[in-house]
């Protein structure tokens, strides 16, 4: 069975296991992170190790599921939703497909509403920078980049340093975090520098690293 092979290769960045919904703040940041990436899947009934518990009340899993798409999530949400019988346990399956209203906010249990996207098997929380580049990322009218000398020492910088953090580059550049920021959301958007986020930071590079 074809569910049972995506089991078997475990949880990553379209993939997310869970025993049972019962947290709309938490599920909400894993339902605005595969909105805000490429879209993905939950497999409910199946434990973090891929053993298939299964789902003893499917109701009541999907009303928590489109509670917090709908009140946890800004803007609402969209699931798809499927069951599917494994070794005779009933797996229910909530698709999320790829936003086009970049970026989803969810709401944490400090009142407040945040920004995530899918790294690898985690949900993580999105830097400025990654958030003014979701903001961006349908715009019509393209990046034009213009190579100026700050420009050139910002890729001269990152060719010398294999992950550069923002403080860092600010230094170098002698600019401000704004204007640091926006430098690199245009470098971003237009394919030439790359970024990589982590719990812990975010980290720049040139693309073609």
């Amino acid at each position: 069975m074809r569910l049972k092979a995506t089991i078997l290769q475990g949880e990553g960045e379209q993939i997310d296991f869970k025993n049972k919904i019962s947290n709309e703040n938490k599920i909400a940041k894993t339902l605005v992170a595969f909105a805000n990436n490429k879209g993905g899947k939950l497999l409910i009934g199946v434990a973090d190790d891929g053993h298939i518990i299964g789902v003893k009340n499917e109701d009541e899993e999907r009303y928590i599921l489109e509670r917090a798409a709908y009140r946890y999530c800004k803007p609402a949400i969209e699931i798809r939703f499927d069951e599917t019988f494994v070794d005779d346990k009933l797996v229910l399956i909530a698709e999320i497909p790829e936003s086009d209203l970049k970026p989803h906010y969810a709401l944490g249990e400090d009142g407040k509403w945040w920004v995530y996207i899918r790294v690898k098997d985690k949900s993580i929380l999105a830097g400025k920078v990654v958030v003014d580049v979701l903001k961006r990322h349908t715009d019509t009218e393209g990046v034009l980049i213009t190579y100026t000398d700050k420009e050139k020492q910002l890729l001269t910088f990152l060719h010398e340093n294999d992950r550069a953090l923002l403080i860092d580059i600010c230094k170098h550049l002698k600019l401000s975090r704004r204007k640091t920021q926006r430098l690199l959301v245009n470098m971003i958007l237009a394919g030439i520098v790359k970024v990589s986020t982590t719990k812990e930071a975010e980290f720049y590079m040139p693309a073609a690293i």
